[in-house]
């Protein structure tokens, strides 16, 4: 193995970093690729901190957060549009004929983007044990430093392994035992309840070792870093998807304790204002508990440039394609469906009707254009597009002055405390309590009465409405668990429309995979 390449950039200020060349399957360990570093002095243990930096660099731009994974994760729920996009997606949507698409690009992208965060962690895990071998066991302050290191790596590894199993299904746990010669060419899938176990366990050893600060918290020496709350997070999720749509699951307890948790620390708190959570004003807000952090420097540099296309995940691609001009533009894809601006408009959500569907004009033989609520102008490309996902669009008045780049600035909200909430008010009624008080917090901060006695089709109506086109797949997610999809998506077949195939690439290089 490679030495690590250090990174000489601020920590979590991404944007003028180099990414790594895409591999083309989950076998190629990334770091490889670099040219040999070999003046690395680990023996200096104030450079501890280097190979952690790494892995948020690559979780950042090509792991979680690139386009591909949103719109894999995103266009089968029925809170998109169908019609924008990849043909091949639109098969998934309507049919979910998933070895229809085994072949298919984005689905060997995707499994390549998880993979190359955990491989990058597994790299940056043996970077730390060579720092760790001069580290004395007496030294209480770098010996806290480095456990603490380790639990960062490996909360993203983790959440590599529990985005896999949600996608699809048994996949291969891959452990520091991967760097070794040959390993890759033969492993074999776990099954998702295992991952899903593993993910916990990892998660306890995380918690333990972790700051038990909120990411935006003062003294934290790495603002916006994991902390304990984002592995409890992790756990609680993990646990959720195991539990699935059984009242009796031991795992509801899992979920309600680690909630509870982060609840109980009084460290979070929902932003007042949901419009302008998604807009510079809520960068790295109290209710953050893990988000991925960009910057433009206070520059006008295109930084395309300079690094990689960072903005283009959730910004650029999301943009309406707009001929007025301007930094509002994109490609127009996961436009916000009829059907879910019905069911907002049905619960007279207009919060969240205002955040989420920013109108866009008609562009055809006569021009009409439409204002958002910011004052941008904006304008479509055909008769068939009226929105644009408002939670990916960034005021002009807020970007810095002379960028140009769409969505420039801003951040990628990923966990929020609102979901924690939530959780926790569905693990309360699935153990037969009451849960009404988190689940009207998180009503309440969108100006909806509160309920009395909610049921989990209230809840569940809830998780819809708060993270109604966002990007991580809840939705789909939900609906699956819960054993709602195939009554609630046109052609689910239960049996086969969970999870996506492993790509025929991957499966060509290891018949284990099959």
């Amino acid at each position: 193995m490679k030495t690590f390449k250090p990174i000489i950039f601020p920590v979590f200020i991404l944007t003028m970093l180099i990414y790594t060349g895409c591999a083309k399957s989950f076998l190629d360990h990334p770091l490889e690729n670099n040219p040999p570093v070999t003046n690395i002095d680990y023996t200096d243990l104030s450079l501890m901190y280097q190979p952690v930096s790494g892995v948020y660099k690559i979780a950042a731009t090509g792991g979680f957060a690139e386009w591909v994974g949103t719109f894999m994760k995103t266009s089968q729920s029925d809170d998109i549009d169908p019609n924008t996009g990849y043909p091949e997606v639109n098969d998934l949507v309507h049919t979910f004929k998933n070895t229809a698409v085994q072949s298919f690009w984005a689905v060997n992208e995707l499994w390549n983007n998880y993979y190359r965060v955990i491989i990058n962690a597994n790299n940056a895990l043996a970077e730390l044990d060579k720092f760790g071998k001069n580290v004395s066991p007496g030294d209480a302050a770098n010996n806290g430093v480095l456990s603490r290191c380790r639990a960062e790596v490996r909360f993203f590894r983790a959440l590599g392994n529990y985005y896999l199993a949600r996608s699809y299904g048994d996949v291969p746990i891959l452990g520091e035992e991967s760097i070794n010669p040959g390993y890759l060419d033969t492993v074999r899938k776990s099954k998702v309840a295992d991952v899903r176990m593993y993910i916990m366990s990892e998660m306890d050893d995380c918690i333990a070792n972790l700051e038990d600060l909120r990411p935006n918290e003062v003294p934290s020496p790495r603002i916006g870093a994991v902390t304990k709350y984002t592995a409890l997070m992790l756990k609680a999720k993990a646990a959720m998807d195991l539990a699935g749509n059984d009242n009796a699951s031991p795992y509801w307890d899992i979920v309600l304790d680690a909630t509870n948790q982060i609840i109980s620390s009084h460290k979070f708190s929902l932003f007042s204002d949901y419009y302008q959570l998604w807009k510079k004003p809520g960068k790295l807000s109290n209710e953050a508990i893990l988000e991925f952090q960009y910057s433009d420097f206070g520059g006008v540099t295109d930084i395309r440039t300079s690094g990689p296309d960072v903005w283009n995940n959730l910004f650029l691609f999301q943009g309406p394609p707009n001929t007025y001009g301007g930094p509002i533009s994109g490609s127009g894809w996961l436009v916000p469906s009829d059907n879910a601006f019905n069911f907002l408009m049905a619960r007279n959500d207009a919060i969240r009707i205002k955040t989420v569907f920013e109108k866009c004009g008609i562009n055809g033989d006569v021009k009409t254009y439409a204002v958002t609520p910011a004052g941008d102008t904006v304008s479509g490309n055909d008769g068939r597009k009226k929105y644009f996902n408002g939670k990916a669009y960034f005021p002009k008045s807020q970007m810095t002055p002379g960028q140009g780049w769409y969505g420039g600035n801003n951040n990628i909200h990923f966990w929020r405390y609102a979901d924690v909430l939530l959780m926790n008010a569905e693990a309360r009624m699935r153990k037969g309590q009451n849960g009404d008080a988190p689940l009207n917090e998180v009503r309440m901060r969108v100006g909806l009465l509160p309920l009395t006695n909610a049921t989990i089709d209230q809840l569940l109506d809830e998780r819809r409405a708060e993270f109604i086109c966002e990007w991580w797949g809840e939705r789909l997610n939900d609906l699956i668990r819960t054993d709602r999809a195939a009554s609630v998506l046109p052609s689910f077949v239960k049996g086969q429309g969970e999870f996506l195939p492993v790509p025929q690439g991957q499966i060509d290089i290891n018949s284990n995979l099959k």
